[in-house]
């Protein structure tokens, strides 16, 4: 019963880390500026960059916690 927890588990924080990472921005303001809608004022450029800062540090520890729980599931399977 635990292990299909945990499998759930690695399920839930594969398909987050996959969010986070599709959420972040990329290095030129190409398609993700246009479909946010964004405009390249100060202000924006400024709250993007706060808003990728938290992203990445989501994307880390959800990375982390994902690596730890698959190499746990498969020391016990």
């Amino acid at each position: 019963m635990p292990l299909i927890l945990f499998m759930i588990l690695q399920v839930i924080l594969a398909i987050g880390l996959i969010v986070t990472i599709l959420l972040q921005s990329g290095k030129t303001p190409g398609l993700s500026s246009t479909l946010t809608g964004t405009a390249d004022t100060f202000m924006s450029k400024n709250k993007g960059k706060a808003l990728d800062k938290q992203l990445a540090k989501a994307t880390k520890w959800i990375a982390i916690v994902f690596v730890l729980l698959t190499l746990a599931l498969t020391l016990v399977s």
